[in-house]
């Protein structure tokens, strides 16, 4: 398991790079901004408020662009907000609400703790978390805020080890030899009561890197894997 030491020194890197590139995502232009507000308005205008699954903007699948939910309408003013994660880790029954970053810089024992909370929940081994992962986590969480979804992010899974990873492969869980969870870059996440085709929608348009979209029968069955690596996109 990382010491606190391995913490605080990664931490001192990354928060650094927080400063200098907080808003890594979203500054979408102003045209982009009025297309989305438009689409906003003409929501409320007809009286439905976009706050349940079913009066949600649907989209076409892992190949199609969200409609109201598209992270480049944001702007600066949203990512230089204190970053407040809302989550829940069901494998291990643990919830947490996590100030982890304020005044343009990680909070280091917030941050150790969200990446214990990420840890393999298995070989309970703990690793530092790629910033910029809680930063589109974080980002999804606070924009779908506004629509008044306020339930905390499930965390389904974050770091594996490979002996982990090499596991669920053997158990036919979708899982890729190489998997960026192993790196601690990515994660297997969920909101109740949010189509997870919406949600993988939302995190697409972060541009942050590999979106997969994992479907399942029940409403809370699928789930969305989100990553830091190639902008890629996949349906498991």
């Amino acid at each position: 398991m990382a010491s606190r030491r391995d913490f605080l020194h990664s931490t001192a890197v990354t928060g650094a790079l927080a400063l200098i590139g907080a808003p890594l995502v979203g500054c979408g232009s102003a045209q982009a901004r009025q297309s989305n507000i438009q689409r906003v308005a003409a929501t409320r205008a007809t009286g439905k408020a976009a706050n349940s699954s079913a009066d949600l903007p649907q989209t076409g699948g892992p190949n199609a662009a969200p409609d109201i939910f598209d992270a480049q309408g944001l702007d600066l003013e949203f990512w230089l907000r204190p970053r407040t994660l809302n989550v829940v880790r069901p494998a291990s029954g643990e919830k947490a609400r996590v100030l982890y970053w304020k005044d343009g810089e990680i909070i280091p024992s917030a941050y150790e703790q969200l990446c214990h909370l990420m840890r393999d929940v298995n070989g309970r081994e703990t690793v530092p978390i790629d910033p910029k992962l809680f930063e589109t986590l974080w980002g999804t969480q606070a924009f779908i805020a506004r629509f008044g979804l306020e339930q905390p992010l499930e965390i389904l899974s974050g770091y594996r080890t490979p002996a982990s990873n090499a596991k669920l492969i053997e158990d036919g869980v979708p899982a890729a030899r190489k998997s960026l969870h192993m790196e601690g870059r990515a994660a297997d996440i969920r909101v109740p009561n949010l189509n997870p085709e919406i949600l993988g929608g939302l995190i697409r348009s972060f541009r942050q890197g590999g979106v997969g979209f994992y479907y399942r029968a029940s409403n809370n069955g699928g789930w969305i894997h989100a990553d830091t690596g190639l902008q890629r996109v996949w349906k498991g």
